[in-house]
């Protein structure tokens, strides 16, 4: 009797030292890649629903990353960040601009893709009220705010490059109308439609994609980008500025010259106006020459 209990003991250690030897073969780090509905880059429904730039970039990213298991997690820009902050987390974002305040708690990739810059966007039976602030088709956007009593409508939390954030942080708070939520772009355009709100900040082919959307005519508005502020920003995957974060950043600099080179700028071109299509894959060619 004490030789087969001894038996049943000696196998069971033997199966918690199997299960213990198999454990680190096949556990994991899980990575959650953090994405919020941000046409033309992830978009969540609709006719386009799954073909953005980023919703077509995560699986070329994922299936070069076998060392982890993925889940991708839908998020607004405020809960986002803060998941990003917070070290515990092993969190990327693929979509953010490296701005000096996000540097502190994300770790950068290198440059992923180059974008157009935001701007102005009104419909075109306010462009009177800009006339006087244009330079060609710049707009002096500081001036503006500052010297007349609109309001500029923009996404709380958002950046908009460190160029325009600048702008926007020497206004006086009144000149600005900030608004939350998942579908904060969409409901300003709707605002300024119904007449509540003639000026928004967007960029354009987000806000090609929304009036679209909302079956409004892109006859009826016109884009002024802002005078001073570069043509072109770039966007990076940003990580939680851990070990775990820092190695996958890590692996992924590895993966992106490849992507931004060849298929990055294409994805990002059909979302553009079609006059503007062949300009930006022909200059999308000497966006990294620096990088």
């Amino acid at each position: 009797m004490r030789a087969a209990r001894c038996r049943r003991h000696l196998a069971l250690l033997c199966g918690l030292l199997a299960a213990l030897l198999l454990q680190p073969a096949s556990a994991k780090e899980r990575l959650f890649w953090l994405v919020r509905d941000l046409p033309p880059f992830t978009i969540f429904e609709g006719r386009e629903k799954g073909q953005g730039v980023v919703d077509q970039l995560l699986p070329l990213l994922i299936g070069q990353m076998p060392e982890y298991d993925h889940s991708i997690v839908r998020v607004n820009r405020a809960r986002g960040l803060q998941m990003l902050q917070d070290p515990s987390s092993f969190t990327c974002d693929p979509t953010l601009l490296w701005t000096p305040q996000r540097a502190e708690y994300v770790r950068f990739s290198m440059p992923s893709l180059g974008v157009l810059s935001g701007g102005l966007v009104l419909r075109k039976e306010n462009q009177a009220l800009v006339a006087p602030y244009l330079d060609g088709q710049q707009v002096d956007l500081h001036g503006m705010l500052s010297k007349t009593p609109l309001k500029l409508g923009i996404v709380a939390e958002r950046s908009y490059g460190t160029q325009i954030d600048g702008i926007l942080r020497q206004l006086p708070d009144t000149s600005l109308s900030r608004h939350y939520g998942n579908d904060a772009t969409a409901n300003l355009l709707q605002m300024q439609q119904l007449g509540r709100l003639r000026l928004v900040l967007g960029y354009w082919p987000e806000v090609r994609y929304l009036i679209q959307q909302q079956g409004g005519s892109l006859a009826d508005y016109q884009f002024h980008p802002v005078q001073g502020v570069e043509r072109y920003q770039f966007l990076h995957v940003g990580c939680s500025d851990s070990e775990r974060g820092r190695a996958a950043v890590a692996h992924i600099d590895q993966l992106l010259p490849a992507l931004r080179r060849d298929v990055l700028p294409a994805l990002y071109a059909r979302w553009l106006d079609p006059a503007l299509q062949d300009d930006y894959l022909e200059e999308s060619k000497r966006f990294f020459e620096a990088h």
